[in-house]
């Protein structure tokens, strides 16, 4: 909480930070041992997991995780998933509204994701088994 309290008031001293996007640093600051849920039009989009060493847990649907990891590309974050190694690079933000993201792909300005701090960890049960 104090890490993003600390983003929110160093963006209320300098608008010009407002739209620029978050480095891998920042981002690994707010994030690593919190766990958000997103947003897009209103509607849940999925949850994400900031563990150490920039690992993440992903769920579209409770219960169901994939396990992977993000890094730094320029000015973007990129996550890539144990299901897919093709990276998916999201365009990240802090400003009055909070955390919000862009996928790269989009052009500036397009749809934004917005995020939503929980304060339980994604509930991961593991593959399913039985007979």
């Amino acid at each position: 909480m104090k890490r993003l309290l600390f983003f929110l008031a160093l963006l209320s001293t300098s608008p010009a930070l407002a739209q620029q996007t978050l480095s891998g640093a920042e981002f690994e600051a707010l994030t690593t041992g919190r766990t958000f849920s997103y947003t897009v039009d209103g509607e849940g989009y999925g949850a994400e997991q900031y563990l150490s060493r920039r690992g993440v847990l992903w769920s579209f649907e409770p219960g169901q995780c994939l396990h992977g990891t993000w890094f730094a590309q320029n000015d973007e974050i990129c996550f890539v998933y144990d299901d897919d190694p093709a990276p998916v690079c999201w365009r990240f933000y802090l400003d009055d509204n909070g955390l919000s993201a862009e996928l790269a792909e989009e052009p500036v300005g397009s749809r934004r994701y917005m995020a939503h701090e929980q304060s339980e960890n994604l509930f991961c049960p593991g593959p399913k088994t039985g007979v």
